[in-house]
Formats: C-alpha cells, sequence, structure tokens
C-alpha cells in the first residue's frame, strides 16, 4: 500500500438565507442574493497512487467501490458519477487528455441527501485535492467555477452555485450571483461574540428522510422560467430576506436572525409544492412549540437537515421535542476555513509518467 496521499477536505453549509435565488433561471435573470454558512461537518478526499494500476474510486461510507482501465474518459454514470467527472476533466485539461492510475477515497461527515450542500462540497474537495496534485495553483474563485462548471455542466446535475462557493470560500458570506454569469463572495466581519451565540444557539436536526434536491429545483425552474407569479414573488422575498439576515448578523441579533430564518421558511415552501411535508412540518411544529425562534430545512428541502436557532437556555427543551421524532440531532460549530489540502509522504506527481 503506498504511503504517500493527498488530502483535502471542503466544509458543508447552512443556508441562512436567500437560497434557492443562485438557481437559474432566476439568478441570470434577476440576481440572486445568498447568505450561508459553513459548519465545522466535511466532505474529505484521499488521492493516492493505485497499487493495481487501474483507476479504483471508493464512496467509503457507503461502500461503494468501482474500478476500471487507465482512461480520460471514465463512464459517467453510477453512484460515482462525481469522481469520475472531476478526474475526467482534470485529465483532460492538465494531463494533456491522459488518464492517471490513481485511487481516490472519498466520504463525507453526514448522510447523503443531507441538504448540507454535501455533493458540491465533495465536487469542491476533489478539485482542491487535484488542484494539489497538478499544482495548478487555483484561486478559491477558481475552485468554485470548477467545480460548478463539473457539476452543472459536464455531469448535468440541476443545482444553484451558492454551494461550490461556500465550500471554497468557507466562513459566513453574503454571496451575490448576477444578472448575469458574475459571482461575488462577501465574507461578512460578525463578531466572535456574535459567532459564539450562534453555535450556542444552533440545534442542527437530521430529520431522518434523505432527498433529492433536483426534482425541488426542477419545479423552482420551471415556475420561474414559466413567470408563475407566486414562486416568483417567493423569490424575490427571499432574496429581501437575505439582506435582513445580514444586518442582524453584523449587529449580533441572533433572535432575530431565527425570527428571520422563520419568515424565509414560509417563503421558501411557496416556491415549489415539494419543499416541504407533513413530517417535516410536525417537526418544525414541535420545536417552535419547545422555544425555538425559527428555522428552516437546510438546502432545496424535502428532507435532510433541520437548523433551529433557540435561547440557549431552552435548548435542552427543543432538543427533547425533536428527539420524539426519527432522526438524530448533530453537535456542529461554525468554521472558518474553506476547502484546503495537504501532502503526505513523496510527491505524488510521480504518477504522471504512468499515465496510459
Amino acid at each position: 500500500m503506498s504511503n504517500s496521499f493527498i488530502r483535502s477536505r471542503a466544509p458543508l453549509r447552512l443556508g441562512l438565507g436567500g437560497g434557492g435565488t443562485d438557481t437559474s433561471p432566476y439568478a441570470e435573470t434577476y440576481g440572486g442574493v445568498v447568505i450561508n454558512a459553513t459548519v465545522d461537518l466535511y466532505a474529505h478526499v484521499t488521492i493516492a497512487p493505485s497499487e493495481s494500476g487501474d483507476v479504483e474510486l471508493y464512496l467509503d461510507d457507503r461502500d461503494v467501490s468501482w474500478r476500471g482501465p487507465v482512461s480520460a474518459s471514465l463512464p459517467l454514470d453510477g453512484d460515482l458519477i462525481l469522481l469520475k467527472g472531476v478526474y475526467n476533466r482534470f485529465c483532460t485539461e492538465f494531463n494533456e487528455g491522459r488518464g492517471l492510475p490513481l485511487a481516490i477515497n472519498v466520504y463525507a461527515d453526514v448522510p447523503p441527501g443531507s441538504g448540507l450542500g454535501t455533493s458540491s462540497a465533495m465536487v469542491t474537495a476533489l478539485v482542491q485535492a487535484f488542484n494539489e496534485l497538478f499544482q495548478t495553483r487555483m484561486s478559491a474563485y477558481d475552485v468554485a467555477h470548477l467545480a460548478y462548471d463539473i457539476e452543472r455542466i459536464d455531469l448535468k446535475l440541476n443545482g444553484g452555485k451558492q454551494d461550490q462557493y461556500a465550500a471554497a470560500f468557507g466562513g459566513v458570506n453574503f454571496i451575490e450571483f448576477g444578472p448575469g454569469p458574475g459571482v461575488l463572495v462577501n465574507p461578512l466581519r460578525i463578531t466572535p461574540e456574535t459567532a459564539a451565540e450562534f453555535e450556542a444557539s444552533l440545534v442542527l436536526f437530521f430529520s431522518g428522510v434523505s432527498r433529492e434536491s433536483a426534482r425541488i429545483i426542477d419545479e423552482q425552474t420551471r415556475n420561474v422560467s414559466g413567470g408563475e407569479a407566486a414562486s416568483v414573488e417567493a423569490m424575490h422575498q427571499l432574496k429581501a430576506i437575505a439582506f435582513q439576515m445580514k444586518q442582524a448578523l453584523l449587529m449580533g441579533r441572533i433572535a432575530d436572525v431565527g425570527a428571520i430564518l422563520d419568515e424565509s421558511w414560509a417563503h421558501k415552501k411557496r416556491t415549489a409544492s415539494a419543499v416541504t411535508t407533513p413530517q417535516l412540518d410536525a417537526i418544525y411544529d414541535a420545536a417552535k412549540a419547545a422555544g425555538a425562534f425559527g428555522g428552516k430545512v437546510s438546502g432545496a428541502g424535502g428532507g435532510g437537515f433541520m437548523m433551529f436557532l433557540v435561547d440557549p437556555r431552552r435548548r435542552r427543551h427543543v432538543v427533547r421535542a425533536l428527539e420524539a421524532f426519527p432522526g438524530r440531532v448533530f453537535a456542529s460549530g461554525l468554521t472558518t476555513g474553506g476547502a484546503m489540502s495537504w501532502r503526505i509522504g513523496e510527491d505524488l506527481r510521480k504518477v504522471a509518467s504512468l499515465a496510459a
């Protein structure tokens, strides 16, 4: 077994406001605004020379693997399509179209379909790892943009843009999308005291239901493209709420942040019919009844993680109410760092000489 590795990780994110306005065609037409915060839950990647001489791909947390001959055009199918897409793009653009005999292992700290941007964080971590391998000196903007291109163009997976930029930059960010293709990441300088109060107030609950975000985003896209008035107006309201959220965070008013989340969730449910379910509504109502200021289903909706903000003195009451439902409470805090990579052992560029 090789003693040379490249490792990388990228943080997952909580969407705090404006989620959905980063998707096409809304962002290009009207301009989208999102505010999000990364947490200390990660997508992890290890790249090593393949002992077999083939390409070996492993999704460790789901016991899924794939092995095939070295090529820069791995088949884009199956559960490992994200790994294949990043591998193909880097071998094509940065290795003169030649494949490399690599073993790539990935896993995430949360279940699939979490709503925390896990898939995009994984692609971002993979791009960061290959950036380290090929020493391409990409900036955080470059990493995020390439991760987005691989997901949306190469792999034709539907979704927005915020997850890749959150994972690449890390921290609490106010991100502007369009009108047009441009993206601008504005880090928010919240105080250490505000960050500590946010963490003390945060309750993160996995609902026990994984969801498929693409179906929800497809419906939102159809509604906006078709000019469906209620959906478009809900998107406008979500964008306005992102500005309110920015001000509340900068002022350190966490109770107001919770109330804004509550309002945002009401508008989010109007963007597509699949955003919520009776079970999610029951969980949300139970948390509010136990004392939560407010909250939302993370990501596109339909399942996955739910986040709540609560007076820390009422935290145990909210947790107890949530424990009556299938799922589990996760301990998590904010993180300021984005995607990062590092090397263990010898220089892995030696595998380039083994290219097919």
